[in-house]
């Protein structure tokens, strides 16, 4: 009997290690989420005193559109927009005129 038992041990370890190597994957992730939403709620519930609702942030579309709306209340008329001609005057001459020297 007790070679049974040897054969058994020796048999069933490296069964064992197949099996857990090739099922790792479906065991490891449901524990790992567990752990993970377990470890999320301990910690907000130890350090958020007051839960406060997120205020949700206006898109930049909706900033956007607000600002024209106060602008024509102020009379501001967004037809009017700086040429391009006179933003170039801003621009450091050295890049603009690399490849006509004759500008220099």
């Amino acid at each position: 009997m007790t070679q049974r038992v040897g054969w058994a041990a020796g048999v069933t370890w490296p069964v064992l290690s197949t099996v857990v190597r090739t099922y790792a994957p479906y065991v490891t992730f449901p524990v790992a989420f567990m752990v993970g939403a377990v470890d999320y709620h301990l910690e907000r519930f130890m350090w958020e005193k007051n839960p406060q609702p997120v205020e949700e942030e206006k898109s930049i579309f909706e900033r956007c559109q607000e600002d024209r709306k106060l602008d024509e209340l102020l009379g501001k008329d967004h037809a009017r927009v700086v040429s391009l001609k006179d933003k170039l005057e801003f621009v450091p001459t050295a890049i603009l005129s690399r490849n006509h020297p004759e500008k220099n």
